[in-house]
């Protein structure tokens, strides 16, 4: 990668990323699901396009002792999130719908994904190519979903992170393949609109489909003071690793 980097800080400096200073970085949105992932030690975890590896080393770090894979298709991103990972994670570069088949044979207790949100036949594509294909959909939506069912152990999750108005298309392939779904909306303030959602499904789950009252991100109904204004859960998921629960 020629373009220069940043070295950031994610939970209050237990994981530092390096970043391309222009394309795709990473914010608060993997970090996100990753506390939302109620995984355990020993357990392995695979990141669906990880990007610089923000979402599975942040699960990581709140979680010692997992086995960490990653899956992405910009090499330069890869090389980053190899390099981030420090040797314990690893990262294949493929196209989602072409892994290696060392990887089709494994198993995982849990698979991420914060796929690109954007479906580009109805909107604009970024200047920027690295940029563009974390933001702007190539592989559908339902694929996603499909590569995750398949690559799930038995009574393994898929955590998916994306806007609102996409949740029917997750629900509508999730529910053919996996259950005990459970959605998460995610609001910016109070009396807000939704416009994130975190949604859960299990391997051969057999419990009822779970509406969760809304995670509400930051404090009043305005931004009213310099700094963040996250709530007390959100602040300790970002700042210092901490879980939530759903």
């Amino acid at each position: 990668m020629t373009t220069r980097l940043t070295k950031d800080a994610f939970l209050g400096g237990k994981v530092m990323l390096y970043q391309p200073t222009t394309g795709y970085r990473a914010g608060v949105d993997p970090v996100l699901l990753a506390a939302t992932v109620p995984a355990q030690a020993g357990e392995r975890v695979l990141d669906l396009g990880c990007g610089v590896g923000a979402a599975a080393l942040c699960l990581g770090a709140r979680v010692p002792g997992l086995t960490l894979a990653g899956v992405e298709l910009q090499e330069d991103y890869a090389a980053l999130a190899r390099r981030n990972g420090g040797g314990n994670f690893e990262v294949v570069t493929a196209d989602l719908m072409d892994l290696p088949l060392a990887l089709r044979q494994r198993q995982f207790d849990h698979v991420l994904a914060n796929p690109p949100y954007f479906d580009r036949r109805a909107g604009r594509a970024a200047t920027d190519t690295g940029r563009e294909a974390a933001l702007g959909e190539a592989t559908p939506l339902s694929d996603w979903v499909k590569v995750a069912a398949k690559r799930l152990a038995p009574k393994g999750y898929a955590h998916f992170i994306h806007r609102v108005e996409r949740l029917p298309e997750i629900l509508t392939t999730m529910t053919a393949r996996l259950g005990s779904i459970e959605v998460l909306p995610i609001c910016p303030r109070q009396d807000r609109a939704t416009e994130l959602v975190i949604v859960r499904g299990r391997k051969n789950g057999r419990g009822a489909f779970k509406l969760h009252a809304p995670l509400v991100l930051h404090e009043g109904p305005r931004h009213e003071r310099d700094g963040d204004s996250y709530v007390a859960e959100v602040r300790a998921a970002l700042r210092h690793g901490g879980s939530l629960v759903f």
